[in-house]
């Protein structure tokens, strides 16, 4: 198990900082800094960190735009607390970072679980969300539907449940490469993405102490909280209108969240909602796409700036 998280400081044209937010402290990485333009918040997903984002930082500063890439709870240079991984608490991190960095509110965009951190956060924490660019995830409501009534969803989600196991996924993650380049071949719908120098760094991260249980702990509450009153209260958030600018993007070979499951987000967006379909490309949209995930957001964004 490597113990240095030296290994996701990559160096770039961007800087890194430690803030103190919402009783954690949590690495972002930043350009653009003295840019006047709007902040843009870009949220990772599993099994990764804030370097799924790579492509896109530069590109937004040079756009113009604040961003700032974090490591989620649990991930990267972050902190791994025991605690603290149900949606609540995950969008009030985002939230906290928000205003650590001295800004009243920021464009969220999100991939796969950042991606549903995104949504949430649109009526979870309105005041600090300008707008909500999900990439492989519709909104979660969406997603919960097709996990309960779609047979291939359902099969899908297999690697949902053997994260409810004890200590086994955290094995799994933890023992090398394997895991990491199986899981994100079949969900990239490419049986040559990623290359082994990007598995390797994916699969370096999860073994950093206290990842795999960290990022397992995502999965555990959103299954185990349905038939809780904390769970309750999430399906009672989420189902309230989302009332900033939504954008949805997904690759038509995601072998994560099928493309059959994310039909139904308009329904929950009042504050207008955009949807690009990408043919060919799975679920990791801002790596396996980088071009075109960065020209939808580049178009996008002015509209939101402008509200």
């Amino acid at each position: 198990m490597a113990d240095d998280v030296s290994s996701v400081l990559i160096d770039g044209p961007w800087t890194h900082r430690m803030l103190a937010a919402n009783g954690a402290r949590f690495h972002v990485v930043e350009a653009g800094r003295d840019s006047e333009g709007p902040l843009v918040l870009l949220l990772h997903g599993f099994p990764e960190f804030w370097w799924a984002w790579r492509h896109q930082i530069p590109a937004l500063a040079d756009a113009g735009y604040r961003v700032v890439a974090m490591d989620l709870r649990g991930y990267g240079a972050s902190d791994k607390p025991p605690q603290g991984y149900d949606t609540f608490t995950l969008a009030a991190d985002a939230a906290a970072v928000v205003r650590c960095l001295g800004v009243r509110s920021a464009v969220v965009a999100g991939h796969g679980w950042g991606g549903w951190i995104a949504w949430a956060m649109a009526t979870m924490q309105p005041d600090v969300t300008q707008g909500v660019a999900a990439f492989g995830m519709p909104h979660p409501l969406v997603l919960r539907q097709a996990s309960r009534t779609d047979p291939r969803q359902i099969r899908a989600n297999g690697y949902l449940w053997s994260m409810q196991t004890p200590f086994l996924p955290e094995r799994a993650m933890s023992s090398g490469p394997r895991y990491t380049r199986k899981l994100m071949r079949a969900w990239s719908g490419d049986d040559a993405w990623p290359d082994a120098a990007l598995v390797e760094r994916y699969a370096g991260a999860l073994t950093l102490p206290f990842v795999a249980h960290s990022a397992a702990e995502y999965y555990r509450w959103v299954v185990r909280s349905v038939l809780r009153s904390d769970g309750r209260r999430m399906v009672n958030r989420l189902s309230q209108p989302v009332p900033v600018p939504a954008l949805l993007v997904h690759g038509s070979a995601d072998g994560c969240v099928l493309t059959e499951s994310t039909r139904g987000s308009q329904a929950y967006c009042r504050g207008g909602y955009r949807e690009e379909r990408l043919p060919g490309v799975g679920h990791f949209v801002p790596e396996q796409a980088p071009d075109e995930a960065t020209r939808i957001l580049l178009d996008w964004l002015p509209g939101v700036a402008q509200r």
